[in-house]
């Protein structure tokens, strides 16, 4: 099969419905100004720059023979931000989809999403090959390797996947064609990819905005649903997006006096660090008008030292998940104080609502599931229909698994999780994962895996464990032997030993009650010192 690739110079949608037209926008209004700035290198890309290298290398996987609809996977780390932007921007005017993988991920847990998505080509960085050789004997499909680097077995060097010709190219695509296959594990043990079309992927819509070059900083890792939309959005807006792929809380500080950004995005965990870092006390954070936390819960004592610290900017502990896209709540600014615990106000058009177990809208105040609906960005999960059916209703209401509630001015309270998901650094880990792997043990004979509080994480994966008799297996063993099968972030850092795990009449474990008593017994040895 081959495609007939488009002329050069052939311009589709300049401007439009496609994710990318958006970069092309970007370049013709603003050529000369800096699009998207690498903190850690202290290099960027200009819209210009960012736009003739993602032709040419859109140009060059076209060349060969990678086709309209098939997956290209980003296995890149986050030091690579600006190859990665530029790959990304590639794949899709190759009319190809994005698959960006987590680059925390086992070998194991790397095959299985790659795999399933079928990729045809990778861009792969030389820390990562490993992992990704491991990967490759299940890729049926993969035809094309590119190496950001040295080091990649059987690959292009990324140079030489540039075509020579830099005028603008695109392979003709409708919005309705997939942009992105985000996986996740956020909603059950097995990942799952959640397809998003050009017409839904993005937060905000394209435009044609007034450039200000003030920035927007965040640390979000590329691959996640956060980390993908400052690719863009922040262009949108008129902004310049200010990456720092390594998080450090001083030298944030630091970028935040010296460049004096806008807006910035950080996870709870990154907030504890900065609220805790010695240069807090004397920084200058004023410049911030919008500080959104998000990914997990967040203590209020550090939102409201971030507050008191950016007092003309709303800074609020936002909510929002994969699956359900665009759909997003805003903080008022002033209000976060106000109303401890609460994500905000709904932004329209996303729908939302809170029902009983019997798919009842409960009164104000009242707790229940949450749902949401965003008209005409409806997602789904990739080459899964029944798991989409189980998540999507047919009119499209999907089903968070979130337990919230709603005050008497509609503000959103997330009040916890029906789902057994833990949440460590912004990070989703299911816990039937690690417990999957428990069961692997020879000495385990049972095990719960729980969510405990961590200062700075929010929170940390706890595993409860029933030996077998005559056995011998320490904690740091059971630890270790999670580590070599879990990636780094899902692997227990506490493993309790029990006689038996707490069950009620139906048989089923409760992790609460587990939890409760790992808190007495920590209270009381704390209170014994």
């Amino acid at each position: 099969m081959c495609q007939e690739l488009p002329a050069a110079g052939t311009v589709w949608r300049v401007g439009a419905e496609l994710l990318v037209d958006q970069l092309r926008t970007m370049a013709r209004r603003y050529p000369d100004e800096t699009g998207f700035v690498d903190l850690d290198s202290g290099h960027g890309l200009t819209f210009q720059e960012w736009n003739e290298a993602s032709n040419r290398l859109a140009r060059g996987v076209a060349t060969a023979g990678i086709e309209k609809g098939e997956r290209v996977a980003i296995l890149m780390a986050n030091e690579e931000a600006l190859r990665w932007i530029v790959a990304y921007a590639a794949i899709h005017k190759a009319g190809a989809v994005c698959v960006p993988a987590n680059t925390r991920l086992t070998s194991s847990e790397l095959a299985h999403i790659l795999a399933h998505a079928e990729i045809s080509a990778a861009f792969v960085s030389p820390s990562l090959a490993d992992r990704f050789e491991d990967a490759r004997p299940k890729l049926d499909a993969l035809r094309l390797v590119v190496a950001a680097g040295d080091g990649v077995a059987d690959s292009t060097p990324w140079d030489d996947a540039f075509a020579d010709d830099s005028s603008d190219f695109q392979v003709e695509l409708a919005p309705s064609d997939l942009a992105d296959i985000m996986y996740t594990s956020g909603t059950t043990g097995t990942p799952k990819g959640v397809a998003t079309t050009h017409h839904n992927v993005a937060m905000v819509p394209n435009s044609e905005p007034e450039w200000s070059g003030k920035g927007w900083i965040h640390s979000s890792p590329l691959f996640t649903f956060a980390g993908i939309g400052f690719i863009y959005n922040p262009m949108k807006m008129g902004l310049v997006s200010l990456y720092q792929a390594r998080f450090d809380p001083g030298r944030w500080i630091e970028e935040v006096e010296a460049r004096k950004p806008t807006f910035a995005f950080i996870v709870p965990a990154m907030a504890q660090l900065i609220a805790d870092h010695p240069r807090f006390a004397d920084a200058d954070l004023s410049c911030i008008q919008l500080c959104s936390i998000g990914s997990a819960p967040l203590p209020f004592e550090v939102l409201k030292r971030l507050q008191e610290k950016m007092p003309q900017a709303s800074v609020s502990n936002s909510y929002g998940m994969t699956e359900a896209g665009a759909a997003y709540c805003v903080m008022p600014p002033g209000e976060s104080l106000k109303r401890k615990g609460s994500v905000g106000l709904p932004l329209p058009p996303a729908e939302l609502r809170i029902v009983d177990e019997d798919g009842e809208e409960v009164l104000a105040g009242d707790e229940g599931e949450l749902l949401i609906r965003n008209p005409g960005k409806h997602r789904a999960y990739y080459k899964d229909p029944e798991a989409t059916a189980a998540t999507w209703e047919p009119d499209g209401w999907l089903h968070t698994g979130d337990l919230a509630r709603f005050d008497s001015d509609g503000y959103l309270y997330i009040v916890g999780r029906q789902k057994d998901v833990i949440i460590r650094g912004g990070n989703n880990i299911h816990a039937g994962d690690v417990e999957s792997v428990l069961y692997e043990h020879p000495a385990v004979l049972e095990a719960a895996v729980c969510a405990i509080p961590h200062d700075v994480l929010g929170e940390d994966v706890a595993a409860f464990v029933v030996l077998r008799r005559e056995t011998g297996a320490t904690a740091e063993e059971i630890e270790a032997f999670c580590r070599e099968r879990l990636a780094d972030y899902k692997a227990p850092r506490t493993v309790e030993f029990v006689d038996e795990l707490p069950r009620n009449a139906t048989g089923k474990v409760l992790k609460r009650d587990l939890v409760e008593q790992w808190t007495l017994s920590r209270d009381a040895l704390e209170g014994s010192e």
